[in-house]
This record gives structure tokens, C-alpha cells and sequence, in this order.
């Protein structure tokens, strides 16, 4: 029964939304790492950017680096995070006889792939996607510097001048807008007409899921809550996708404390969602949020079944030494 003395909210919960397989694998790598090796585990960058996260496995026993070099000589495993990593890391590692764990999403180690090909084709490569992020900067990594050009923006598309239009490629950051690359990619193509695309798109299936989702609603809601870190490149393009589909207050907030109530106004409906590398916990703390001060009924909308899940390390896969 309804709680007259509460005003009515509607909440629409977008599905799917939350971890998504390379998430959920590189998660399970620090997990099983502490499990099967003990604390410390020691991890090069954040994870997944998560804060939530991130503190959980280091109440485990994870130990958070940016440079191997601050890792100590003591034998422990060390984890690459989800992002990937330039290929100087692993050398690094490998020449200073580190035992490493590769938690690289296998769709970001697509790309590298793919990277590595076109430059052994002679391609020159534009890589789309944001300057900065530990993604970018992992995928540049795995070739000489200044075998691939950066392009953030349509502008930088319009404004880009190849060496031999006949000899080029783009790859592209997982986690980017859909539709922003599109319109790069459109720019690219018209401009290029030679120009080699990836054979599969490289925008990762859950980021284009968890976009869709939100279109599906941005447009019917009073307001958009996106669970996600400002670190999260995915999270940061829900709340993007949502403003742009007509949303009027779309915000990304880490924790159900982050909400600020006077922004929302006089709300009616409000959907929820939440970036790959946000857990359901949080969700649920918005919820139960939304619950304390409304007489909240939530409704499930679908947009994508998703069932894929990818292997762990051959070194976690493999019985444990007795």
C-alpha cells in the first residue's frame, strides 16, 4: 500500500545496466589472485574506475599503484587493470622477472590487435577517442611513438591530414558516445574513402547497450541518475546521451549521498542507471534513496539481453600448486 504522506515517484530502471564482462573478469582476477597468492596483490592503476570497488579489494589486500617502480621486489603477483596498459609495462615486468596477471579487457586487447596489424600493413592509424584516458594511452602504447594520430572531435576529423590517404585505418576507444564516433567516423570516411575500418565495431557491446538503454527513457523522465565514477569514461557518456535525448536533469553521482534533492525539483519519474563499472549495491542505495522520501514504484525497461562472459588467466585457471 502506498504512503499517502510520501509524494508518488515512478522510477525507471535501465536494463542492462552495471558490471559488464571485462568488469566482472578483471574483478575476479585481483579476487582469486588474494584467494590463491595471499595480500599484498599489487595492481598498476585503478581496476575498473570505481571508487566502491576499488576500496573493497584494498580492504582485501590489494595494493593500488601507477608505476611498477613502486612496487617492491617481493615476489607477490602484480595485476594490469582493465583498461590495458602501454606494451613497455610488460617488458618492464618481464625484465624485472615480475609475476604479472593481465586483467586488459579482451575487447580493448581487440583493438591493440588490430592496431598492431594495420602497422605491420603499413597503415597509418587514427585512434578515436579521449586524450588522457588510461585506454588511449594503452592502445598508443603498443606501437613506436607517433604511429597513431589521436582524433577527440569532428573538428579534429575535419582538420586531420594523413600522409597517403590510400594507406589509412581507424581503431577506436570501447567506451566512447555511439554516436559522437559515428558522426567522427562519418567525417572520416567521406573525407577518406580508402580508409580501413575495424571489422567489428570497436565500441563494446555493453557500452552500446548501456547508451540504448538510456535512450530508450532519457526523453520520458523528469530526471536521470547515472551511478558511475567521473573517471569512468562510459558513466560520464550516459549522462551525455541522456541530456542530449531531451533529458532535463541528467547527473552522474558516485553514491546515493552524492544526490543533491534541491537539483531535481518537482519530480514525477526519474531513471536510473549505471556506468559498466558501477555494482548493483549502489543502484540499490539509490533506490532505497528515492524510497525514503518518495512512495517509489520501480519499473524494469529491457534493451539488450547480455550473456557474454570471457575467460580468466591461464594462470588462475589452472589448479593451484600444492
Amino acid at each position: 500500500m502506498a504512503d499517502a504522506s510520501k509524494p508518488p515517484l515512478e522510477i525507471l530502471l535501465c536494463a542492462p545496466r552495471g558490471f559488464c564482462a571485462g568488469v566482472d573478469r578483471a574483478i575476479q582476477i585481483v579476487e582469486l589472485a588474494l584467494q590463491r597468492f595471499g595480500a599484498p596483490v599489487y595492481v598498476r592503476h585503478e581496476i575498473v574506475h570505481n571508487r566502491y570497488v576499488v576500496d573493497g579489494l584494498r580492504e582485501k589486500g590489494a595494493v593500488f599503484v601507477e608505476e611498477l617502480d613502486e612496487i617492491p621486489d617481493d615476489g607477490q603477483p602484480v595485476v594490469f587493470s582493465a583498461h590495458g596498459v602501454p606494451k613497455s609495462v610488460p617488458e618492464d615486468a618481464r625484465a624485472r622477472e615480475m609475476f604479472f596477471l593481465d586483467a586488459t579487457c579482451p575487447l580493448v586487447s581487440k583493438v591493440h590487435k588490430e592496431a598492431q596489424i594495420h602497422f605491420k600493413r603499413d597503415r597509418e592509424i587514427v585512434l578515436i577517442g579521449h586524450a588522457g584516458h588510461p585506454e588511449v594511452i594503452g592502445t598508443m602504447g603498443q606501437l613506436p611513438d607517433g604511429s597513431v594520430t589521436l582524433i577527440e572531435t569532428v573538428a579534429d576529423a575535419r582538420a586531420f591530414t594523413p600522409k597517403n590517404p590510400e594507406q589509412l585505418a581507424f581503431i577506436t576507444q570501447t567506451t566512447l558516445s555511439v554516436d559522437d564516433t559515428s558522426a567522427i567516423v562519418k567525417v572520416l570516411t567521406e573525407r577518406f574513402p580508402a580508409i580501413t575500418a575495424p571489422h567489428k565495431e570497436d565500441i563494446c557491446y555493453a557500452t552500446t547497450n548501456r547508451q540504448e538503454a538510456v535512450k530508450r527513457i532519457a526523453g520520458d523522465v523528469d530526471a536521470m541518475i547515472v551511478v558511475g565514477a567521473p573517471n569512468s569514461s562510459n558513466s560520464q557518456r550516459l549522462r551525455e546521451v541522456a541530456e542530449r535525448e531531451g533529458c532535463a536533469v541528467s547527473v552522474l553521482i558516485q553514491r546515493a549521498s552524492d544526490i543533491d534533492w534541491s537539483q531535481l525539483g518537482d519530480i514525477r519519474r526519474v531513471g536510473v542507471t549505471a556506468g559498466a563499472s558501477a555494482p548493483e549495491i549502489l543502484v540499490e542505495e539509490v533506490i532505497d534513496a528515492f524510497a525514503a522520501r518518495y512512495a517509489v514504484s520501480v519499473e524494469v525497461v529491457r534493451n539488450a539481453e547480455e550473456t557474454i562472459a570471457f575467460n580468466l588467466p591461464r594462470e588462475l585457471r589452472l589448479p593451484a600448486a600444492e
